[in-house]
C-alpha cells in the first residue's frame, strides 16, 4: 500500500474517532452540532497549517507556482483530504447539503488527490486551502448562534457582515490574484490551471448566494428600522396630543 494512501486512510480514521468521540461525550446536542465541531476544527487546523506554509515556510504562492510539493505541504493536504473525505460521506449519509457544498467537497477531494499524485503545486493547494477555511471558523459560528437561539442579535449581525467581507476579500479578491498568477505561470501543469479556474468559479456560485442572502438580511433589517421609526413618531405625537 502506497505511503499517502495509507497517510490519509489514518487521518480518515482520526477524523472519524474525533467525531465518534464528540458524540459520545456530547450525544445531547445531536450529530450536525457534533460533526460542525469536527468542521470548526478542522477549519482552524488548516489555516494555522497553511498561514505558516505561505507565510513562513515558503514558497510565496503567488510567484511560486508549480514548484515540488514539500513534506510539510504534503501533511497538509493529507490531513484536508481525510476530513472531506469524512466530512463528504456524512454530508451524503444525512443529505445537509445542497449541490453546491457537495460540489465543493469532491473538487477539494480530486484537486489535492491530483495534487499529492502528480507530487508538484502543493503550495497552490495550500493556498486554496487556506483561502477556502478562514471563513470556516464564522461560518460555523453563524450555525451556532442560530442553534442556540442567539442569531438574532448584535453578535449574529457581527458575524454575518464579518463573514460576507471575508468572503469577499479572500475567494473574490485574493482569489481572483492567484488565479491570474496560475495562469500566466508557465510552470503549472494544464489540468492544475484548470482546477483553479473551477474552483474560482464555484467561489462565484457562492457569492451569488451570499449576495441574495445579504440583500434579504438587509432588506428585512430596513423594514425593522422603518417600523421602528414610524413607531417613535406615533408616540411622539400621541404624548404631544396628551
Amino acid at each position: 500500500m502506497s505511503p499517502l494512501v495509507l497517510a490519509v486512510g489514518v487521518c480518515l480514521a482520526g477524523w472519524i474517532a474525533l467525531y465518534a468521540l464528540l458524540c459520545y461525550t456530547n450525544g445531547t446536542c445531536g450529530y450536525e452540532w457534533n460533526c460542525r465541531l469536527v468542521t470548526l476544527f478542522h477549519g482552524i487546523l488548516a489555516v494555522c497549517i497553511t498561514a505558516y506554509l505561505g507565510y513562513i515556510d515558503g514558497p510565496w504562492p503567488f510567484t511560486n507556482p508549480g514548484t515540488k510539493n514539500t513534506p510539510l505541504q504534503i501533511t497538509a493536504m493529507v490531513v484536508s483530504l481525510g476530513y472531506f473525505i469524512f466530512d463528504m460521506g456524512w454530508c451524503v449519509y444525512f443529505r445537509t447539503e445542497g449541490l453546491v457544498m457537495l460540489a465543493h467537497h469532491t473538487m477539494s477531494i480530486l484537486g489535492i488527490m491530483l495534487t499529492l499524485w502528480l507530487g508538484e503545486s502543493g503550495i497552490e493547494s495550500c493556498a486554496v486551502l487556506f483561502g477556502s477555511e478562514i471563513t470556516n471558523p464564522l461560518l460555523q459560528a453563524r450555525w451556532f448562534l442560530k442553534h442556540s437561539g442567539r442569531y438574532n442579535s448584535f453578535l449574529g449581525d457581527l458575524v454575518d457582515v464579518l463573514f460576507v467581507l471575508l468572503f469577499v476579500f479572500m475567494r473574490i479578491f485574493v482569489g481572483g490574484n492567484m488565479l491570474y498568477c496560475e495562469l500566466t505561470s508557465p510552470r503549472p501543469k494544464f489540468i492544475i490551471k484548470c482546477g483553479g479556474v473551477a474552483m474560482y468559479a464555484l467561489s462565484w456560485v457562492f457569492m451569488a448566494d451570499i449576495a441574495r442572502f445579504a440583500y434579504r438580511k438587509s432588506h428585512v433589517k430596513y423594514q425593522h428600522w422603518m417600523n421602528r421609526h414610524r413607531m417613535a413618531e406615533v408616540n411622539g405625537q400621541r404624548m404631544k396630543r396628551d
